[in-house]
């Protein structure tokens, strides 16, 4: 992601802004200008690291001579009490940065953490674990890189980078073939093209079309183990809705290429994670 940075900085930013504002009025009263400090960044439940490339561009707009030294890899597993990080510079600023760090940090991680669930309920099969569009407003970069890190994979990154025919855009073109080949005329070969269907019938006509991907939308394990049958591998197959931890397993027993699941980036339980923070009394 590092190719990402400036977008990075623009979302870090932003953040800050909306915590900061005109000053940290708290800290600014209460803590010594010079004070130094030295704080870590402790797991406090078990699960999946990722952000920590953010936390240290977030403190680094703060004040660029803070230091974030990381005990642990993006994607590493860490258990409670493991140490994952620290972070040493001016105490004012470590804790005017703390939170909007720790906002990071945490959902980061708590997206990795459920990922990496995902993707070991079905590691005996050839299936992957796709994300989706269901992201936190402005933070999909972030969203979509801590998917990654969890060892899922990503899907379109939005409505620009590959066409996506689902039943409203069925309904408004007047059917699949009519939908498909508008997009065809439109853009030729530029984008690759997948296409929901609901259905045995739906999955023939495009199967017919030649499209790139096909989505299987809320179909029971039967009929998706049809679909396969049916494809036979001309093209990738994605199942999709109602995907839990309980059923990813027997989903990708029925032979799809990619279950996609929103529920990684659309009901995120954040990562515990605290900041110990250890000042000198004296000051630099």
């Amino acid at each position: 992601m590092t190719h990402h940075i400036p977008e990075l900085q623009q979302i870090i930013q932003r953040a800050l802004d909306e915590d900061i504002q005109t000053g940290d009025i708290t800290t600014n009263s209460t803590v010594p200008a010079n004070m130094r400090a030295k704080g870590q960044f402790i797991a406090k439940a078990p699960g999946i690291i990722a952000g920590l490339t953010v936390v240290q561009l977030t403190f680094a707009q703060i004040d660029p001579e803070i230091r974030v030294t990381p005990h642990v890899q993006e994607g590493d597993p860490v258990q409670t009490g493991d140490l994952i990080a620290t972070v040493e510079g001016n105490g004012r600023a470590i804790l005017t940065g703390e939170r909007t760090a720790l906002n990071f940090l945490q959902r980061m991680s708590g997206i990795a953490t459920l990922t990496r669930q995902f993707v070991d309920r079905i590691r005996h099969t050839p299936a992957k674990i796709l994300d989706t569009r269901k992201t936190a407003p402005g933070l999909r970069l972030l969203d979509k890189w801590a998917v990654q890190l969890g060892g899922g994979h990503n899907h379109r990154m939005g409505l620009f980078d590959m066409v996506m025919i689902k039943d409203n855009h069925i309904t408004a073109a007047g059917g699949i073939t009519a939908a498909v080949h508008r997009v065809r005329e439109h853009y030729h070969q530029k984008f690759k093209i997948e296409v929901e269907v609901k259905n045995l019938e739906e999955l023939h006509e495009a199967l017919s079309l030649h499209v790139d991907q096909i989505m299987l939308d809320n179909m029971s394990l039967d009929t998706m183990r049809q679909a396969v049958q049916i494809v036979n591998g001309r093209v990738l197959l994605e199942a999709s809705g109602n995907v839990h931890l309980n059923t990813v397993q027997a989903i990708a027993e029925t032979g799809v290429d990619l279950i996609s699941v929103g529920a990684l980036t659309h009901s995120v339980n954040a990562l515990d994670i605290s900041l110990l923070l250890d000042v000198n009394p004296c000051v630099s």
